[in-house]
């Protein structure tokens, strides 16, 4: 039986919320395949922002180029951003996917059109460029927030998890979508409950991903190394950015 080994990132530090993404991938994956979740050391502790993206866009490089020297296989980023998801793939020679990429990807598969629940309505706006730069922006019909931190998700109320229930409820009603994409990491283990109760595809990026890059590499199939996503050229880096120089340098 072939194996995989895949490294699922939560690019801020909340070891909860690594722990939910770890979980949610498991629940998919395929017998033999090795679901590592890991996050960086340093960074942010949630994600809710450009100034944050690009913070946890540091730790996702920092956490690819680890699982590459430990020999891991494929990559997920499991930020609802995508954050350095292009750098990313420069880095790794497995396949890279980010949940956002992944979640609207096989949303058009099972659905004409599709609406996302996110957290805070900031990230609506960062949600809708992910939209057209993918090519999804026609298969969108709204984007709607819940209007809480992305942190609200582990305070173990179960609020933030209601909120997203009457959210998705309200996006089948007004929205006639086909499918609902769940917007954020943290969110990952709701999809199934969801679906069973709107009756209606509710797609968690982080399960999404993990079946695409089993897919990709059940064919083989790796990041192409000609072109813009060659290995980076090579220059001395200084400071923390070190580590991307020397695999004795941790």
């Amino acid at each position: 039986m072939t194996t995989f080994r895949i490294q699922v990132i939560n690019p801020n530090t909340s070891l909860a919320m690594t722990q939910t993404i770890g979980e949610a991938a498991r629940m998919v994956a395929s017998t033999g395949t090795e679901i590592l979740s890991v996050c960086p050391s340093h960074g942010v502790p949630s994600i809710e922002g450009h100034f944050d993206e690009a913070i946890g866009a540091m730790g996702v490089l920092e956490q690819v180029t680890l699982g590459e020297r430990a020999g891991v296989d494929g990559h997920i980023i499991a930020c609802f951003g995508d954050p350095g998801l292009l750098a990313a793939r420069e880095l790794a020679t497995g396949p890279v996917v980010g949940i956002a990429e992944a979640a609207m990807h096989m949303a058009t598969l099972v659905a004409t059109r599709f609406s996302i629940v996110t957290t805070l309505p900031r990230t609506v706006i960062i949600a809708r460029h992910l939209l057209r730069q993918y090519g999804f922006e026609h298969h969108c019909q709204a984007v709607h927030a819940i209007d809480l931190p992305v942190l609200s998700l582990e305070d173990g109320t179960g609020f933030a998890q209601q909120k997203v229930r009457e959210r998705c409820i309200q996006a089948k009603a007004q929205d006639n979508c086909g499918a609902i994409v769940l917007g954020c990491g943290g969110m990952a283990n709701l999809a199934r409950e969801l679906s069973h109760e709107l009756s209606i595809p509710v797609i968690d990026g982080v399960s999404a991903a993990v079946k695409m890059v089993e897919a990709l590499l059940g064919l083989g199939l790796g990041t192409s190394k000609h072109g813009d996503l060659a290995k980076p050229n090579p220059k001395p880096l200084t400071g923390p950015y070190a580590i991307f120089n020397d695999p004795s340098v941790m």
